[in-house]
């Protein structure tokens, strides 16, 4: 789950990372006032969930009040990368001397945290990554240890950012690294962190990705959700405790157990199909989840068909096959669907499932080739 820039910065601020004054705005009216509260020079940016946003206009200097609720009514009226603008940050506008990227992620291969930092602030670190990697530092973590002062001061120094910063840079990693533990971060981003003409160091831009898996224990941060980065699909899975990706396939997938789910996927592509999605549906599933499963892949127009591969051993095959029924039941559109049912009263599942002439499978390879054979039929 990602969080807005001015999310961002806000957590970072009670961290006690410096950001600029500023504050949300959702209309022009409003960005006006705040850029009077300011002094008049400010910087409008738009508050969507993608990178670019300058790039395509969505953020802007502004000399004037007067100026900022211009230039607000016209990004407020934009769709970046088909995603409606629909909050501006009004920021004080920075006397900029340096930029500097830092952040913080995981490291799947160390299994440690790993805080980055680049001279080459204000562009993406991708970039800096493919052009030029001898100007990324990376520093790891050990996660009982916590971040060491030595670390930062070998990132300060590998940054040559002068001595005269070093305390305040220091109490900024420091608070990098609480945001990201403290929230369960898969990143916590500034970039830029700059030096300013006044010689302060200051986030002027913050983005932090939260694990979905962790939200329970934010539920605070769960509410700063925001629905416009999800499709409906998504929106109606995460309501029923579903496990679901969208993919650009044809042939829809429903799988109890993501282990199971990536080997259906992988099977469909062997015999030349193409999945239209993940989708798990958890141990345990009740009819009314299947149901709900289902009317996910079926609201997909690129769905085919649909591939069931149910692996009975909490779940109950019988179960799954009412909510199979249940769902067909509400659903006006019509699609071939091929059922493998095996495990925990697999018998009165695929009697359910034959009763409504429904297509069968004995193995995964048989029901992904039947898969297959339908989508091309359709």
């Amino acid at each position: 789950m990602k969080l807005h820039e001015y999310q961002s910065k806000l957590i970072f601020a009670r961290h006690g990372i410096p950001i600029p004054k500023g504050k949300i705005a959702a209309s022009a009216s409003e960005a006006r006032d705040i850029a009077t509260e300011l002094g008049g020079r400010v910087v409008v940016k738009s508050q969507v969930l993608v990178g670019g946003r300058g790039k395509a206009g969505g953020i802007k200097v502004a000399k004037t009040a007067g100026e900022a609720e211009d230039l607000a009514a016209k990004i407020l009226a934009m769709t970046i990368k088909g995603l409606p603008v629909r909050k501006v940050l009004v920021d004080e506008a920075a006397d900029i001397k340096k930029e500097i990227y830092f952040g913080l992620t995981n490291d799947r291969a160390s299994r440690r945290p790993v805080m980055i930092a680049s001279a080459a602030g204000g562009v993406e670190i991708e970039e800096v990554a493919r052009t030029d990697p001898d100007k990324i530092i990376r520093e790891y973590v050990d996660p009982m240890l916590g971040l060491r002062d030595y670390q930062i001061r070998n990132i300060a120094l590998s940054i040559e950012l002068p001595r005269e910063h070093w305390r305040a840079f220091e109490q900024i990693a420091q608070g990098l690294y609480q945001v990201y533990k403290n929230t369960d971060a898969t990143l916590a981003e500034i970039n830029p962190l700059v030096i300013l003409g006044d010689n302060r160091l200051l986030a002027l831009d913050g983005k932090i990705v939260l694990d979905d898996n962790a939200l329970y224990r934010h539920p605070d941060l769960a509410e700063m959700r925001d629905l416009d980065e999800e499709t409906s699909q998504e929106t109606e899975a995460r309501k029923y405790g579903l496990s679901y990706v969208k993919l650009d396939g044809e042939i829809g997938c429903m799988v109890n157990g993501a282990g199971l789910a990536m080997g259906t996927m992988d099977i469909v592509q062997l015999f030349g199909g193409s999945p239209a999605n993940f989708l798990d549906i958890g141990g345990g599933a009740q009819a009314d989840k299947v149901a709900a499963a289902l009317r996910i892949i079926l609201s997909d127009r690129k769905v085919k068909t649909v591939l069931i591969n149910i692996f009975g051993g909490i779940t109950r095959c019988d179960e799954v096959a009412h909510g199979i029924i249940a769902a067909l039941e509400t659903q006006h559109r019509r699609v071939p669907f091929v059922v493998r049912l095996v495990g925990t009263n697999e018998a009165e599942g695929r009697r359910i499932l034959a009763d409504a002439q429904m297509l069968t499978a004995t193995s995964l390879a048989d029901a992904a080739q039947k898969a297959v054979a339908a989508a091309r039929t359709v």
